[in-house]
């Protein structure tokens, strides 16, 4: 794991305007930055940086975060992806917390192998530009129709035809024997290192932050002896089932496209991409595994499989579907006419026709496989009866809580296939559920087992009426303006003492809190404040609880105040007070952000510190709360009271309702007497 102070140190270097401005064109305005949003596609320039509070919003599709946040959005790295990436950038050296030699071998074993591949990939680059290259390996590479400029932006290369040309090169710049040997870029023969992969096209395999993993090296003339493809072997960087070729170039435009086409071959990538086609990915000739579409369900739910049209391109399609249904991912099949790959048609084609093609021939990969499967099965009622069980199978995989109405209309479109009763398959489908999850069931220890059946057992969708869901509405607010006035203002001094030790003083007990989010945020706070550590927002912005930091972020997102205009003249007719409409403006906000209403610039941005009304408001409302509680308490007792007990009750009813109207005038909401 990374050292606590190098990721303090990281912190402390970050700028987010150098982070996002790195990907986004951002122009000042005001004391923030604006932008078109590189989330979605836009004309209008919505999305918004702060520097003094290094955060991002964006008010057109709401996304939010900080820098390493947005690394994790847009590249799709983890947070130690993310921290490392910005370690490299600002030329930190990361220290590791304590673990075992054996971890620590492997780290460097990983590093050196990453090391020696980067080296590899230049040499073979270099080769592919010498004459030998030039006459055979990239006269073919231009046969085949890629530019040079495809060739340099996939880093592709050239073997030559020599018994040890890469190991004399790597042994004369002191890599290490046994290293190269796992890398699989050279064999062992007779005590002697020679290269792997002579005479052959290479195709460098990069992982998602753009460092080279492995190759696959292709065969340029023809050889029954030999095989056509030489991937590396699997190693400490190298696993090819959690791997996808192309996926670091193609990554931005799967996620901006909102989808991702699968290819088997290295060359229909790079040609599909060279075509302006750049949201393709390639299994290298493997099965897809969970793994794989876990990589593609980062970026998308939406997956479309372009492989040749015969017999075993439609097996290879069809392999992994009940995993990509489990997954959660949309699939689709496009299967390429006359005999053709990918690359081939779209040679043959060209790119406009075969997004055409594409885009007119997806077919629904679980009807594809139904009618595939009846055809096979004929007219012999045993098969066709194994194709009901099957398909009732594969419907049975997809999660009923996420895509109920695609599993709905599975049964609906497969009974017609079948033709056979929707209600009896329906319930041959549920069955094959119940099954499935009681062998999840079976894994999990009873207990946990029992809590998950009381849960499902209170999924009743009960519906809440409107003043009942404002009053939750509301709570909920309040509880986040605790934390947002605790973030804004908890640092600075008041009547002698921090605010943030006033409101620890005055809130009322914890049990309150129903924002579970909000109260990890509270509690987290009074564990600085006894440690003596000073609080900023940044602690919470960059906090490596994802709950909190989301928290942190969205509380301060908000890049105008409301003025004192605002509060006396807009509120009654509004019915919103100014902190209950902090967290509700967006579509206000949205509208002056993009038209510049001048008629409203009154209301907005006022010099006057209004500190002292919002930490009294927020502390009271959650007294309020106490008090109401109790009230009902106190009526519920007098209810049940004996005739002497009553009268107690009454005058703690009239004490309580008393508290109720001081504390409703501070805070300015209506209380029915």
């Amino acid at each position: 794991m990374i050292a606590q102070a190098t990721v303090q140190q990281i912190l402390s270097r970050i700028d987010i305007l150098d982070i996002i401005g790195g990907w986004v064109k951002l122009k000042k305005r005001g004391t923030n930055y604006l932008g078109l949003c590189p989330f979605h596609n836009e004309r209008t320039p919505s999305f918004t940086v702060s520097p003094a509070k290094e955060i991002f919003k964006c008010f057109g599709c709401g996304k939010s975060g900080n820098s390493i946040s947005f690394l994790m959005e847009h590249e799709k790295f983890t947070y130690v992806e993310a921290l490392r990436w910005l370690a490299n950038k600002y030329n930190i050296e990361i220290e590791e917390t304590a673990v075992s030699p054996e971890v620590v071998l492997q780290q460097q074993a990983a590093e050196s192998l990453q090391i020696i591949n980067a080296f590899a990939q230049k040499f073979f680059a270099e080769q592919l530009l010498t004459e030998d290259g030039k006459d055979i390996a990239l006269s073919y590479l231009h046969q085949r129709g890629f530019t040079d400029a495809i060739i340099q932006k996939f880093g592709i290369g050239y073997s030559p035809d020599k018994r040890d040309a890469f190991a004399t090169t790597a042994i004369s710049k002191q890599y290490n024997k046994d290293l190269l040997l796992k890398s699989g870029l050279v064999a062992n023969r007779n005590e002697q290192l020679v290269d792997n992969y002579r005479d052959r096209i290479i195709f460098p395999i990069h992982n998602v932050t753009g460092k080279v993993i492995g190759f696959g090296a292709r065969l340029i003339k023809s050889n029954d002896k030999a095989p056509k493809y030489i991937n590396t072997p699997e190693n400490d960087i190298y696993v090819k089932s959690k791997i996808l070729y192309g996926l670091y170039f193609a990554r931005q435009s799967v996620d901006r496209a909102d989808e991702c086409l699968l290819v088997e071959g290295y060359t229909d990538v790079v040609s599909l991409s060279q075509g302006g086609i750049e949201n393709v990915v390639a299994s290298g000739g493997t099965s897809l595994t969970q793994d794989q579409l876990r990589l593609i369900k980062k970026y998308t739910k939406n997956l479309t499989i372009i492989y040749d049209g015969d017999g075993a391109g439609v097996k290879a399609a069809l392999r992994g579907l009940d995993m990509a249904l489990e997954e959660g991912l949309n699939v689709k099949l496009v299967l390429i006419p006359d005999k053709e790959d990918p690359d081939s048609y779209l040679q043959k084609v060209g790119a406009d026709a075969f997004r055409e093609y594409v885009a007119n021939n997806k077919k629904d990969v679980v009807l594809f496989q139904l009618e595939v499967s009846l055809k096979d099965a004929g007219t012999d009622a045993a098969k066709k009866s194994e194709v009901v069980n099957q398909v009732a199978q594969t419907i049975a995989k997809i999660d009923k809580a996420e895509d109920f109405t695609k599993q709905q209309d599975y049964i609906r479109q497969c009974s017609q296939v079948l033709n056979i009763d929707e209600a009896g398959f329906t319930n041959l489908v549920n069955k094959f559920i119940r099954n499935r999850i009681s062998k999840e069931e079976a894994k999990i220890p009873f207990e946990e087992a029992k809590a998950l059946e009381e849960y499902a057992a209170n999924e009743t969708g009960q519906s809440y009426d409107d003043q009942t869901f404002n009053l939750l509405f509301k709570d909920e607010l309040q509880e986040r303006e605790i934390a947002r006035v605790l973030l804004e203002h908890g640092t600075k001094e008041w009547n002698g003492q921090l605010i943030a030790e006033y409101m620890m003083k005055e809130l009322p007990e914890e049990e309150l809190m129903e924002n579970k989010t909000v109260l990890s945020f509270i509690h987290e706070y009074k564990a600085l404040m006894a440690q003596h550590k000073s609080v900023d927002k940044a602690f919470f912005i960059y906090h490596t609880d994802p709950t909190l930091s989301t928290l942190a972020v969205s509380l301060l997102q908000f890049p105008y105040e409301e003025s004192a205009h605002w509060k006396s003249d807009k509120s009654s007719a509004t019915g919103y007070q100014p902190s209950l409409f902090k967290q509700d403006y967006k579509s206000f906000m949205r509208m002056i952000h993009e038209e510049g209403k001048d008629e409203l610039s009154g209301f907005l941005k006022t010099q006057k510190d209004t500190t002292h009304e919002e930490v009294i408001s927020a502390v009271n409302y959650l007294k309020l709360r106490k008090v109401r509680r109790l009230m009902l308490q106190n009526q519920a007792d007098l209810e049940k009271a004996a005739p002497e007990q009553q009268m107690t009750l009454l005058l703690t009813h009239q004490h309580l309702k008393g508290m109720e109207i001081e504390l409703t005038k501070s805070i300015g909401t209506v209380v029915i007497r």
